[in-house]
C-alpha cells in the first residue's frame, strides 16, 4: 500500500455507502454501460478485461494490513520489461506537455492539483520521511517510500510517469494544473506540506495518486475519499461531499477507459473507500481524493501498471472524471 501514511499501519475505514454501479449510473453512463457489457458477458477467461477478476471476488488478506509487504527499500532492478525507467522516446514517452491558448477550453479558470504519491529520493532519506507530523487526528510519518513491483518498479516511478500523462490532458482541456513535486527535490514533501499545496492553490480538485502494494491475488483499482473530520487543525465538514462526487465520476470513468474492475480485496465491489487516518485529505480544504491504480505485488496488475498505453488509458479516465466533475 502506498497513500500518505504508512501502509504497515493503515487502517481500513467503513465501506462507501454508494455503489461504483450506481454512482456510474448517475455520472457517467458511459461507464456503466461498459462495466454492464463487461459483466453480461462473463469478462475473459482469467476474469475480464487484462485479466482483471470478477467483482466481488475475495481475498483472506484483504483486511490484514500485517500481510503488506514492507517498504524499507527498492528491489534490485532488473533489465527485463517490468522494470521500465523514465519514459524518454517514442510509445514509452509521456505526451508531450501541449498547452491550449490562454482562456481555451472547458476547464480554462479552473485549477486543479495533481499530487504523485511519494517521492524516489525517499528511500534514501527514511530519516527525514519518518519524522511525525500533524494529520488533525494524530500525528504520524511526514512520509512513506511508496511500494514497488517485485522486479523493482517503484511505485514512484509509476505515480510521475502517470502525473504528467495526467497534467498533459488536463492542460489541453485548458485547466492550470500543479503539482505537488516533479521529482525535482531530494524527498517528500510531507503529508501535512501537500495538502497544504492543493489548499494554497485554491485548487477545484486535488488527486493524489498511487499504487497498492498488497498481498498477490489482491487486484483492481480503488478511489480514497475523506471522511468527516473535525479534530484539532482538521475539518472536512465542508469538502465531504463534493470530494464523494468527484472520486465517483473518476471511479466510473477508469472503469471506462482502462477496462479494470474495482478492487476485490476492499470496498465491496464498489472501488471506493472511506477514511479518516490521512493526512493529505484530513487536512484538505478543497475537493480531493486517492486512487490507487492497481496492486504492484500482483503479477496481473504489475503488467498493467509497466504499460506505457494502460498508464495513458488511467491518466484518461482520471482527466475525464475530474472533467466531468468540474463541468457539472
Amino acid at each position: 500500500m502506498s497513500y500518505d501514511e504508512s501502509h504497515l499501519s493503515a487502517r481500513r475505514r467503513p465501506l462507501s455507502r454508494l455503489t461504483l454501479t450506481l454512482a456510474a449510473a448517475a455520472v457517467v453512463p458511459g461507464a456503466f454501460a461498459g462495466w454492464l457489457i463487461w459483466q453480461a458477458t462473463g469478462g475473459a477467461d482469467d476474469g475480464g478485461p487484462a485479466g482483471l477478476p470478477a467483482q466481488g471476488a475475495s481475498a483472506s488478506a484483504s483486511a490484514d494490513p500485517s500481510q503488506r509487504p514492507g517498504s524499507s527499500g527498492p528491489e534490485p532492478r532488473p533489465s527485463g520489461p517490468e522494470s521500465p525507467s523514465k519514459p524518454a522516446s517514442g510509445d514509452d514517452a509521456a505526451p508531450g506537455d501541449a498547452r491550449p491558448a490562454p482562456g481555451d477550453g472547458p476547464l480554462a479558470g479552473r485549477t486543479v492539483v495533481i499530487d504523485p504519491g511519494h517521492n524516489p529520493g525517499n528511500f534514501k532519506h527514511t530519516a527525514e520521511i519518518n519524522k511525525l507530523v500533524d494529520i488533525g487526528t494524530n500525528r504520524k510519518e511526514c512520509d512513506t517510500t511508496g511500494t514497488s513491483g517485485n522486479s523493482g518498479y517503484t511505485e514512484a516511478e509509476f505515480t510521475a510517469d502517470v502525473s504528467q500523462r495526467l497534467r498533459t490532458l488536463l492542460r489541453k482541456e485548458g485547466a492550470t494544473v500543479k503539482l505537488t513535486h516533479e521529482n525535482d527535490r531530494a524527498w517528500g514533501p510531507c503529508v501535512d506540506e501537500r495538502a497544504e499545496i492543493g489548499n494554497k492553490a485554491g485548487a477545484d480538485a486535488v488527486i493524489s495518486i498511487h499504487a497498492d502494494g498488497s498481498a498477490a491475488g489482491n487486484r483492481g483499482f480503488h478511489v480514497i475519499l475523506p471522511a468527516l473530520v473535525k479534530s484539532g487543525g482538521a475539518d472536512t465538514s465542508k469538502i465531504v461531499a463534493p470530494s464523494r462526487d468527484l472520486g465517483e465520476r473518476i471511479a466510473g470513468n477508469f472503469v471506462r477507459t482502462t477496462g479494470s474492475a474495482p478492487s476485490n480485496y476492499l470496498g465491496g465491489g464498489t472501488g471506493l473507500d472511506v477514511r479518516d487516518d490521512l493526512g493529505g485529505l484530513n487536512l484538505s480544504t478543497v475537493p480531493k481524493v486517492f486512487i490507487e491504480c492497481g496492486n504492484m505485488r500482483d503479477t496481473k496488475d504489475i503488467a498493467l501498471l509497466t504499460s506505457a498505453d494502460w498508464r495513458q488509458k488511467a491518466a484518461q479516465g482520471m482527466a475525464d472524471g475530474i472533467s466531468s466533475f468540474l463541468n457539472r
